[in-house]
């Protein structure tokens, strides 16, 4: 399995060396430029002229793009525009913010999913079961910002259980105190992720339970007086986990990209909220960083979801 891991690590070089070439000319091609409403709005043209001269944005897309890598291979991916901070420190503040959402959110997905899922498909057709899908077919008739912006107001506004903005507290002093303020900030943002995140776990492992429940296997071992217990447990829930396992990479990697939804509603200082302040004030440096980011991640998600399925059922190796 690792020379196959190896194998595929290396064919993630030239995908990510194209996606990089890609992702940058498409920065540049933007309209606009990030000088232009970002100092004074009484500075002549000349001023913005020599603002984009010095920072080598008249330099053919070309010449950028090498200058960008020989920087990148040094491990300095630019200073932001608008912050006017290192990248690599802005994606370090950020990612750790949307690394400790994304770990909350993934594990009340998981905590909620499995069981609804698993307790719908081993009661088909009963009240449970009926439960169930009307809540997965609520969840995914109602759009996700508008969720996000009534929980806000009821939650955060009205009853003034959770913070609607930032991260953690400024007044969060000691590691304890900061603790429990970076769980207040995310608890709201992350329930309300993972109350649609469980609609596709519920409902793939619902089919999957209820399809193994009449499979030959099943039958056979229910013909061997083999616990209806012992039946779930070692046949019917391990096989219906496979899709989910499937799933699991992407759903890893796709969490750490951030969410924009999420963090626009909330305020939330991650990687999806400057990924979209980036495009607004056309910060190009961080624009190309975090898209190249995100397709590794992709990338990687792939690779951890035929690792995961592989864990999950030894008789599937990767290839």
């Amino acid at each position: 399995m690792w020379k196959t891991i190896l194998r595929r690590l290396l064919i993630m070089i030239p995908e990510i060396i194209i996606l990089s070439v890609l992702v940058f000319i498409l920065a540049k091609a933007m309209p606009g430029d990030p000088f232009t409403g970002s100092i004074n709005p009484k500075a002549d043209a000349s001023q913005i002229h020599h603002l984009m001269r010095v920072n080598g944005l008249y330099d053919p897309w070309y010449q950028q793009y090498w200058n960008w890598i020989v920087h990148l291979f040094h491990g300095d991916l630019g200073t932001s525009y608008e912050y006017q901070e290192p990248v690599t420190t802005l994606i370090a503040q950020r990612g750790m913010n949307t690394f400790w959402l994304a770990l909350f959110t993934m594990i009340l997905t998981y905590v909620i999913g499995l069981p609804l899922g698993i307790y719908a498909g081993s009661h088909e057709g009963k009240l449970p079961d009926t439960l169930v899908r009307v809540y997965t077919y609520i969840t995914m008739s109602i759009p996700f910002f508008v969720v996000l912006v009534v929980g806000v107001w009821i939650f955060g506004y009205t009853l003034n259980w959770f913070p609607t903005s930032g991260s953690i507290a400024s007044n969060a002093n000691g590691l304890g105190s900061t603790i429990l303020s970076r769980l207040q900030h995310i608890i709201l943002p992350g329930l309300l992720g993972a109350l649609f995140g469980t609609v596709n776990i519920v409902q793939y492992l619902r089919s999957e339970v209820i399809d193994a429940k009449s499979s030959d296997y099943v039958k056979t071992a229910r013909s061997k007086g083999v616990s209806t217990k012992n039946i779930y447990q070692h046949h019917i829930f391990r096989n219906s986990l496979l899709p989910i396992a499937a799933f699991a990479g992407y759903s890893i990697t796709g969490l750490l990209g951030g969410s924009i939804f999420t963090e626009m509603v909330f305020s939330y200082p991650g990687m999806g909220l400057l990924f979209l302040n980036a495009i607004n004030y056309r910060d190009y440096t961080v624009i190309t960083s975090l898209v190249l980011l995100y397709g590794f991640l992709n990338l990687l998600g792939t690779l951890l979801s035929d690792i995961i399925l592989s864990i999950v059922d030894p008789r599937i190796r990767v290839e």
